[in-house]
């Protein structure tokens, strides 16, 4: 077994918020191609098949990359870790037949919060259990506000989408075609919250199993393959069953989604052995929203609002996020 040292929190936590930039980029990107093929599945399969292949130019062309090759099956064989870890990347895929699906009817507004509720949620829990490689870690009252307060801000920061579409039946949080009533968005809503809850639990599978491969380029890599595997057999089921959808588009920028991918992923397994899966997804999310105000002012989508309150929000989420982040002493709340 070979792992890298373990990042101090400074260093560690930045380039957590590096990886959650990528988060907002895939969206956009996938749930346009989905809108396109008029498939979310087929923009799933698109988006992993993509980098799929990146995964494998890296894992075969960098020594550390070959190097991680050559340790996944002894350490599967040797049940160096929970065999169902290799199934990782099924979360994986359903997080981005989420993006591929839900985008164009939620919007990305509602598509933020319902993801960053489970993932904070389920991060807490997680490190809770100590299934990540850094252990237990305790949910001090501290942490559980923090938490909070993530969710209230980055409601708070996508409020003003929520409002220009609030008097408009039929029209989602992002000014787009959507469902008619409450009732016809909960299940598209649940979707990204089960996604997001999911989503700690395959940063602490795939932190795990980077401690055994030596490096995160390897666990990205079967992240991929597992996910491919599961999102081309549902394809070809629907495919069986309604037909394809439409032909693939011509533009290279739909085919970004799978390397933004690669970027979150193997960031996210390499942090969480040194940050723990909460503070990694906090500091996803971070950079979630940070990349999400930067592409609404650099590229913005049609129905896209920059008010004030999206400002504010993002700055209280950092501010959270500091708040569940730093080592604060035993019994500092009640003090």
């Amino acid at each position: 077994m070979t792992s890298s040292p373990r990042l101090p929190l400074l260093a560690g936590l930045p380039l957590a918020v590096g990886a959650g930039l990528a988060i907002p980029v895939q969206g956009r990107i996938n749930g346009a191609l989905g809108t396109r093929l008029n498939d979310g599945i087929a923009a799933a399969v698109v988006s992993f098949s993509t980098g799929l292949v990146v995964m494998i130019l890296i894992s075969l062309l960098l020594p550390r990359g070959r190097a991680g090759l050559a340790r996944i099956l002894p350490a599967v064989r040797s049940r160096a870790f929970p065999r169902i870890y290799v199934l990782a990347g099924g979360i994986g895929a359903l997080f981005v037949f989420a993006q591929s699906f839900t985008v164009g009817i939620l919007g990305v507004a509602l598509f933020t919060v319902a993801t960053v509720t489970g993932q904070t949620v389920s991060g807490l829990l997680v490190d809770k259990l100590g299934i990540g490689p850094a252990g237990r870690k305790p949910v001090t009252a501290i942490r559980v506000i923090g938490c909070l307060l993530t969710i209230a801000a980055v409601a708070w920061a996508v409020s003003p989408r929520f409002a220009a579409a609030g008097g408009t039946p039929g029209m989602s949080a992002d000014g787009g075609a959507g469902p008619d009533g409450p009732a016809a968005l909960l299940v598209p809503l649940l979707l990204p919250v089960a996604a997001g809850f999911l989503m700690s639990f395959q940063q602490a599978m795939n932190g795990t199993a980077t401690v055994h491969y030596g490096t995160p380029i390897a666990a990205t890599l079967v992240n991929f393959v597992a996910g491919s595997v599961v999102l081309w057999t549902a394809y070809a089921v629907k495919v069986s069953v309604a037909g394809p959808g439409n032909p693939l588009p011509a533009e290279w920028w739909y085919y970004l989604g799978g390397p933004m991918g690669c970027v979150f992923i193997g960031l996210g397994a390499l942090l969480v052995r040194s940050l723990g899966v909460l503070v990694t997804g906090l500091g996803m999310i971070a950079g979630q929203l940070l990349g999400s105000l930067a592409l609404d002012v650099v590229l913005p989508a049609p129905g896209t609002i920059v008010a004030p309150a999206t400002v504010l929000g993002t700055i209280l989420t950092l501010a959270a996020i500091i708040l569940a982040t730093l080592p604060w002493p035993r019994g500092a709340l009640r003090r």
